[in-house]
């Protein structure tokens, strides 16, 4: 397989910035994380930003494949369009959680369980 630099590097690019403006967003929240309680087994603060850094790069890699994987134009769409949800999720949850909107957002978790559950049972 012949490797397509120009997409190759925004798949990383994508993932990689929206890390970075999300870090950027809740830059010093760290310090008020750790403060915190922690439960057992919680790793220091400092590998947090070198792990999700991996994950983004594994990321970009992952939709680098599945963009240059030769399956039909739908199939990738679908794909993709799967990811870039995920993406803005991911986005979006440190900029919830660091800024105190936890009621928010499980409300909103519990609407959606709510309407999940009149769609299953109607």
């Amino acid at each position: 397989m012949k490797i397509q630099w120009k997409p190759l590097a925004v798949s990383l690019a994508v993932p990689l910035a929206v890390g970075a403006l999300s870090a950027f967003l809740t830059r010093g929240s760290m310090k008020a994380f750790e403060s915190l309680n922690q439960p057992p087994l919680s790793p220091p603060g400092w590998l947090f930003p070198i792990v999700w850094t991996v994950l983004f790069i594994l990321m970009g890699i992952a939709s680098y494949l599945v963009y240059t994987s030769g399956r039909s134009h739908r199939a990738r769409r679908s794909a993709l369009d799967l990811y870039s949800a995920q993406l803005i999720a991911n986005f979006f949850w440190p900029v919830l959680f660091f800024n105190m909107l936890i009621p928010y957002l499980l409300w909103v978790t519990f609407a959606g369980y709510l309407n999940l559950g009149v769609y299953l049972l109607n």
